[in-house]
């Protein structure tokens, strides 16, 4: 018995050493990059969803503007200051930042997106460019919940990809970058000065947003999700104003500056986009390229649909009804057999 209650303990030993070694690397890796030793942590307590492949057979990248005052995307706007654990989309993402958890990256003049490491930009000197007051202590900043800008905050830039899944035959909309955008009023009563702080990748933020909740309906209360659910789902909304393209220009710098030009661009492109959604999985004898089927539109295709229908109805009446003159024809041309089924027709 001794030597057996000797061996348990000898095996029981390097299982505590490497626990006891586990812990210190994880501690060892949050004083080095909390960022990502958080990360970590959270992707394994709140799995998220699969990210985009590499290889697709058909991807469009689009930018929406998502104004908060919306109903749609109210829930990402209130409340505007702290309630308890209840933060804001803006107030959660700054306080990421603000503690290394999540990196951020420059807005550029042109509004492209680069996440290299070159284009990270530290928190202290977006304080420092946008006059937000702020408390530097032991090298760590400090910011009261009354001076985070979240109330200025009341748009966003989006940036989604919509995309073909080759491998499950499935179409997806996924978030790829968002951009708070501060809009501040003028003093003197004009227009507010729009001012796109900063670029933060979705991947990056998603591990946290399952802990924060956003309110999807003022009529009932209880109907709440995750901020991850809420753009997992796609329930935000907003207008169009970029799409990859090889000039890099915006769509009001394509449409000349001619906003009626620019909402029927805008509409086209969604009714590209829900298209291609409806008609992927179409007929395969066709054989229609994803571009075409992307062009293709959808009041067309239904009536097209419809076509074949009614002619194949039209041609089976018409075929009921000339059955009777071949039985007739056939009947008077020649044979007794014709003349037995009119003498039962008779009876």
């Amino acid at each position: 018995m001794t030597i057996v209650l000797m061996a348990g303990a000898v095996q029981a030993q390097p299982k505590q050493r490497r626990v006891q070694q586990q812990q210190q690397t994880e501690q060892q890796q949050k004083k080095k990059n909390p960022s990502s030793a958080m990360s970590m942590r959270a992707q394994i307590s709140f799995p998220t969803a699969v990210e985009m492949p590499e290889e697709v057979v058909w991807r469009r990248d689009i930018y929406r503007e998502l104004d908060l005052m919306q109903d749609e995307n109210a829930g990402l706007y209130y409340p505007v200051e702290p309630q308890g654990k209840q933060l804001n989309l803006f107030t959660y993402i700054f306080k990421l930042a603000q503690n290394g958890y999540i990196p951020v990256y420059e807005y550029p003049t042109d509004g492209s997106d680069v996440f290299t490491d070159d284009a990270k930009v530290q928190m202290k000197t977006i304080l420092d460019n946008y006059h937000i007051y702020y408390e530097e202590q032991d090298g760590k900043l400090k910011v009261d919940n009354s001076d985070i800008p979240s109330s200025e905050v009341r748009k966003y830039y989006l940036k989604e990809s919509a995309y073909y899944d080759q491998a499950n035959a499935s179409f997806h909309i996924k978030v790829l970058a968002l951009c708070p955008v501060m809009m501040r009023d003028d003093d003197f009563g004009g227009e507010a000065t729009q001012y796109p702080l900063f670029w933060v990748k979705y991947s990056d933020l998603e591990p946290y947003l399952p802990r924060q909740t956003v309110m999807t309906s003022s009529l009932n209360n209880a109907a709440t999700m995750s901020m991850d659910d809420y753009f997992t789902l796609n329930m935000y909304r907003g207008k169009i104003y970029k799409t990859n393209n090889a000039q890099g220009k915006t769509l009001m710098q394509l449409c000349d500056g001619d906003t009626t030009k620019l909402s029927a661009e805008q509409k086209r492109i969604e009714k590209e986009l829900e298209a291609f959604r409806k008609n992927i999985f179409g007929d395969p004898e066709k054989k229609d390229s994803l571009d075409s089927i992307a062009k293709m539109d959808v009041k067309a295709a239904k009536s097209k649909t419809k076509a074949p229908k009614s002619s194949s109805s039209s041609s089976s009446r018409r075929t009921k009804a000339s059955k009777p003159k071949s039985s007739s024809s056939s009947s008077s041309s020649s044979s007794s057999s014709a003349r037995v089924s009119v003498r039962r027709q008779r009876h």
